[in-house]
């Protein structure tokens, strides 16, 4: 659990951080524990020196392989969405930590590519347990070349190595890749900031 709450509170940190330095004068409001935008899948809100505010979710992946977990059932026992279906954000940002990389996807632009194209990738199920219940999640494996070349205003931004506390963001991986790289395995499921569930396994 401690590890799942590590990287998604290291993602946050990354992504609150980009914004920041993105758009100076702006101010970045935490969220993920509000229910009104627990439920749109909102953890964070930027609001732009213009006034303009943004739904943002943020995802972070520990994983080395270079590909998204778009959840798409998010409790397979009770039938229930998952957050890239109906997530309300503006933009998700997905952190790859081991790659020290932040993704800004556009999010309405990203699943309306995708959702034609859902059954051309594999889906992965991942088993949470929170206390005595367990539940199963299903996500999509969608290479980041593909997306970064069909969606062209996402947005590949290095991170500054060792920013983040942990192993995840310090460490660098095996074997470099490019975005265009395929990783060889299917990463488990990316943990959403305001989730810390005790236990996953992948399946």
């Amino acid at each position: 659990m401690r590890g799942v709450q590590g990287a998604a509170d290291r993602a946050v940190q990354h992504a609150r951080t980009w914004m920041m330095e993105t758009a100076p004068g702006s101010h970045v409001h935490d969220v993920q524990l509000d229910p009104r935008f627990q439920h749109r899948g909102v953890d964070l809100l930027w609001e732009l020196p213009t006034g303009e505010v943004r739904g943002i979710e943020v995802k972070g992946d520990r994983q080395r392989s270079r590909r998204y977990w778009f959840e798409l059932v998010s409790n397979v026992e009770k039938d229930t969405p998952g957050c890239f279906l109906y997530s309300g954000a503006d933009l998700m940002m997905y952190v790859f930590l081991a790659q020290a990389e932040l993704h800004v996807l556009p999010l309405k632009q990203v699943r309306e590519w995708f959702l034609p194209r859902a059954k051309a990738y594999s889906l992965k199920h991942t088993s949470t347990k929170t206390g005595a219940i367990r539940y199963t999640t299903v996500g999509a494996v969608v290479p980041c070349r593909e997306v970064l070349d069909a969606v062209p205003s996402v947005l590949c931004i290095p991170l500054k190595r060792g920013a983040g506390k942990g192993a995840e963001a310090e460490e660098a991986p095996s074997e470099r890749e490019t975005p265009a790289g395929e990783a060889s395995s299917a990463p488990e499921a990316s943990e959403s900031a305001p989730l810390a569930p005790t236990g996953t396994d992948v399946e």
